[in-house]
């Protein structure tokens, strides 16, 4: 964990909370809700607890909070009501509860049990998207509010991952009833964010369909060579922090450029795709904003 990102510019704050810097620097002058460090040259940098006060004031804002009264709040009574949201956010939910606690305490056997009840009564699919998709979300949240370590998140991350392998395998067992294309699943290069790819791979394997599971950091140059194997060829590309906002447009432009042709189709999901420009795309590249809406498509 040497090697977390520590200081921020007003952009890094920017793309991390939504705000724009016009908006922070504003909040900072009127209400003195963040105090930056300034270099020699004035340029504002932030360390990791005014990213996480903004992140927390952000919430609180999109819940109808008004900057002006968040700005008379404590240092402590910010977080504090953050806490109270996502508790009442989730206080129907057993099983994310469960899994919250066995993960606070790294009580594998706990995880296992709450999995265990809930695959009794839901699809793996089901409890993927109801309870796996919104207990991550809320991580970020309890990551916010200092509650939780990079150590709870990757705890529980790897158990997630390691149910995704399982359901993975007992997919790729079943015969292919699909062959008129083929899905190649990989993530751009220094993305390692790779749950929401894993889980499309699971879906594009129950409909029936070959898949090549290539993962992170996936060099564009290593993708052309399945071509001289297979025909109608789909690649699914995974965007959540690589590349960057301001490359994204340019790693597309290539993928268009190296892969496209034979049939070739490309289709982009994950956050980053709202910075990709529509005069960009080609006729065989696609947009998805979510996960149902690319395996609808599937």
């Amino acid at each position: 964990m040497n090697n977390v990102k520590n200081v921020f510019s007003i952009k890094d704050l920017e793309n991390l909370s939504g705000i724009k810097a016009h908006t922070i620097r504003i909040w900072e002058k009127r209400y003195n809700v963040l105090q930056p460090m300034r270099t020699d040259t004035n340029i504002r940098l932030y360390d990791l607890q005014s990213l996480q006060k903004l992140l927390n004031i952000t919430l609180l804002h999109d819940y109808g909070y008004k900057i002006s009264k968040i700005a008379t709040y404590s240092e402590e009574k910010i977080p504090t009501l953050v806490r109270e949201i996502v508790t009442t956010k989730n206080a129907n939910n057993h099983a994310i509860s469960d899994f919250k606690v066995a993960m606070m305490n790294f009580d594998q056997d706990m995880f296992f049990k709450t999995y265990d009840w809930l695959i009794t009564k839901k699809t793996f699919k089901e409890v993927f998207m109801q309870v796996f998709v919104p207990l991550m979300n809320e991580l970020g949240l309890l990551w916010q509010t200092d509650t939780i370590t990079p150590a709870h998140e990757h705890f529980v991350s790897y158990l997630i991952k390691q149910k995704l392998l399982v359901n993975i395998e007992q997919q790729q067992k079943q015969e292919i009833t699909n062959t008129h294309k083929v899905f190649v699943l990989s993530l751009p290069m220094n993305e390692i964010h790779e749950l929401g790819l894993m889980y499309l791979h699971y879906e594009v394997l129950l409909q029936g369909y070959k898949t090549i599971y290539l993962g992170e950091s996936m060099p564009i140059d290593n993708l052309p060579m399945l071509k001289n194997t297979f025909d109608n060829i789909t690649y699914i590309s995974y965007m959540t922090v690589q590349p960057d906002r301001e490359s994204v447009n340019e790693y597309v432009k290539t993928m268009q450029k190296e892969l496209l042709g034979d049939g070739t189709q490309l289709w982009f999901i994950g956050r980053l795709v709202e910075a990709i420009r529509p005069e960009v795309l080609g006729d065989d590249c696609r947009v998805f904003e979510s996960i149902p809406e690319l395996i609808d498509a599937v």
